[in-house]
């Protein structure tokens, strides 16, 4: 018999209605916020706001379930300690997280979003009077149209084109020109010109203009930005998993104290089931500790008077004592959040490829425009009319559709793979996934589901039935998986039932002492094992289980071209096993995360382009620093935060379909460069010869705009 272990941070998946209750009830921010890394469906989101709400003195509490978090409004007298207790008795996971290390809300998403409405509302309007003005509107109406026109027009402007206003002035100050320059200038002196010439009662203005110039090129920022906003800062998620109190042993005495408070040298009790809070060593006490965020192995380690630990592992199985040897900045997990840190900003310094393109585009588009004007001063001497080509020249080179044709796509792209299961973050991920050449995946929680199971068909009924009680009275992740995998199997009747911290499970049994735990408890040689009495050791063997598609994946990730690795902190023997069944032949073991991030950048450093697949704490730096990354909507929140895209299904067999969509992303944007260039080479003539006027101009770059955009949805 070979059962697969259900998730136990699930028990409300089987009874999946809609939260309701509190859930409806809007508790703003909230003052408690725990993570909840094991939900994943509306069951569970049911079940966790429906447990909380018997506990007294909590007023409200609301799932993200996108986030895995869980923020409550309760009164002050709450402990986060006991609503995590209430969690895990329902079958919940649970961690506390700092709220003062959150990220905040996307204020400048609904800034340029409120100045694109402006813009479009104002724009229509204006269009509105310009079409009274074309039909032939007299003197006198036509200038009052002008004048209603600049009154909706020159506010607008000032307003909605504030972001290139900005950004244009930032780079003027350093003496640098950027893609904000020419959109400022053609702006304000399209606008300029006029407002001169409803002033002077002229018959031309380009109110119309200037602001379909800020309509269009606010969809580009804003599309760009909506692509950027998700890839929050995982250093900031990983410092909130610190746990924020701890309890110091101040002589017979232990007093709750804030983690910052706490010194090297100091004494602190961690009770079974919490996290450590920082760097130590053991003095007292056995337990087994969860270090899977650290390594990526599965299967928990015992842990004994002199063992170091880190700040962030969890303590299973019973309380021990630790003498504090790492505090603040020293501890393992901010180290992490330090190379999380480094990792990002190395590729954040990734140029888009349309900031590329201003490079040469923004100073080229200033050198025509005023060779235009010099050159019509000197022909015509008019300097109206020079300065009216001037703003043609700059608006009809203006880099709108640049401006437009990468956003645009990876919108595209990024609905058509959402539609297929993946959510992508950044704005610049399609553009590097679609260079990838290298393929690294984690082993534990990635390529396996992270559950572990075992055969017990080899053991006789009487084994059986007696490593069925023993396991069923331990609350170790090893032993519920033996009790999942084991199903109905009856118990022997056991007597003197005890779980000993570090080693395992003994009872008596007809008259003999039973014990299921570490080998050399048992008298074993590989862990975990079973022996009764004085009988044959019964060694137990465990195997992960394949993530769906896993095979198939790394099979046409091959065929395509790509080289795949896979990187594992677990045994050398265990990595060994998988590679050889995934038939991936290039797979280190052993690795911590600081070893996956040095081999991450020295592949790059050779030329590689690494796209790291993850789940793991211990995957962060590496996922921050690989020139492309994904995640699994089951990881844990920092990956999911530091990686680029994020696999929302369980499956694994979407990941061949994202490289080709990037890569199919990637033609159209350069198409669009094509269509961008050769519109210019149409239109800039034109403009030179004085055969456009600055509306026309405008027209001319509104449909080269459209027909980006067109262009861009052929990738859905």
């Amino acid at each position: 018999m070979s059962v697969t272990e259900t998730p136990s941070a699930c028990p409300a998946c089987s009874v999946a209605p809609m939260a309701g209750g509190m859930a409806a009830r809007d508790i703003g921010e909230g003052n408690i916020i725990l993570s909840l890394p094991g939900i994943h469906c509306a069951g569970c989101i049911a079940g966790v706001e429906r447990g909380l709400a018997s506990v007294p003195g909590l007023r409200a509490a609301r799932v993200n379930l996108s986030r895995k978090r869980v923020t409550i409004d309760a009164e002050d007298g709450i402990s986060p300690d006991v609503l995590i207790s209430r969690l895990a008795d329902l079958g919940f996971e649970a961690h506390e997280l700092d709220t003062g290390m959150l990220a905040g809300s996307d204020r400048r998403g609904r800034d340029l979003l409120t100045r694109l409405a402006v813009a479009g509302f104002a724009m229509m309007n204006v269009m509105l009077f310009s079409v009274a003005v074309w039909s032939g509107a007299s003197d006198s109406t036509r200038s009052l149209f002008h004048l209603i026109s600049a009154a909706i027009a020159v506010p607008t402007i000032l307003y909605s084109a504030q972001p290139f206003f900005q950004a244009a002035w930032s780079a003027l100050k350093v003496r640098r020109l950027n893609m904000d320059v020419p959109i400022s200038l053609a702006i304000i002196l399209a606008g300029a010109m006029s407002v001169s010439e409803t002033l002077r009662h002229g018959d031309q203005v380009y109110f119309d203009a200037a602001l379909s110039l800020t309509f269009f090129l606010l969809i580009g920022r804003y599309l760009d930005h909506r692509t950027r906003i998700a890839a929050r800062s995982a250093a900031q998620e990983l410092s909130a998993l610190e746990v924020p109190r701890a309890q110091r042993i101040i002589g017979k005495r232990i007093e709750t104290v804030d983690v910052a408070a706490l010194q090297v040298g100091d004494q602190i009790r961690v009770a079974a089931g919490m996290r450590v809070p920082v760097d130590g060593i053991m003095t007292g006490g056995a337990s087994d500790m969860d270090r899977s965020f650290l390594t990526g192995e599965s299967l928990p380690v015992a842990v004994h008077s002199g063992t170091p630990v880190a700040a962030g592992e969890v303590n299973l199985t019973g309380p021990v004592i630790l003498r504090v040897t790492a505090v603040g900045e020293d501890t393992s997990l901010r180290k992490m959040a330090a190379l999380v840190e480094i990792a990002e900003g190395a590729r954040n310094r990734y140029t888009a490829l349309a900031d590329r393109a201003a490079r040469i585009y923004a100073p080229a588009v200033h050198l025509l425009a005023l060779f235009a004007f010099i050159g019509w001063i000197i022909g015509s001497g008019d300097v109206i009319r020079s300065l009216n080509i001037a703003i043609s020249v700059l608006i009809i080179t203006c880099p709108c559709a640049l401006g437009l044709a990468v956003p645009a796509v990876m919108t595209a792209a990024s609905g058509r793979l959402f539609r297929r299961g993946l959510l992508v973050k950044n704005g610049t991920a399609l553009e590097r996934l679609a260079e990838i050449d290298t393929v690294v995946f984690d082993k534990t929680g990635t390529l396996t589901e992270g559950h572990i199971r075992l055969n017990a068909n080899d053991l006789p009924e009487t084994e059986r039935r007696v490593l069925a009680a023993l396991s069923r009275a331990s609350l170790h992740p090893v032993s519920r998986a033996i009790a999942t995998t084991l199903g109905d199997v009856d118990s022997a009747s056991l007597s003197a039932i005890g779980e000993i911290p570090g080693c395992g499970v003994e009872a008596e049994w007809n008259g003999q002492t039973v014990r299921l735990g570490r080998a050399d408890w048992v008298g074993g040689t590989s862990s975990p094992a079973l022996r009764i009495g004085d009988g044959k050791v019964h060694h137990i063997a465990f195997e992960e289980t394949l993530r769906d598609g896993a095979k198939e994946t790394i099979k046409a990730l091959q065929e395509a071209g790509l080289d795949v690795a896979m990187f594992t902190g677990d045994r050398p023997d265990a990595a060994q096993r998988l590679a050889a069944k995934l038939g991936i032949n290039e797979a280190p073991a052993d690795m911590l995360p600081a070893d996956k991030l040095e081999e991450i950048e020295a592949r790059q450093r050779a030329g590689r382009k690494v796209l790291m697949i993850g789940d793991g704490l211990n995957d962060t730096a590496a996922l921050a620093a690989a020139h492309a990354s994904i995640s699994p909507a089951s990881a844990l929140d920092a990956s999911r935060t530091v990686s680029d895209i994020v696999l929302l299904g369980t499956s694994l067999r979407e990941i061949p379909e994202a490289i080709r969509t990037a890569r199919n992303a990637h033609a159209r944007v350069q198409e669009n460069f094509s269509i961008a260039t050769l519109y210019n080479l149409i239109a800039v003539p034109i403009a030179l010869a004085g055969f456009a006027t600055p509306l026309a101009a405008a027209l001319a770059m509104s449909i080269s705009s459209i027909t980006v955009l067109l262009n861009a949805l052929r990738v859905r």
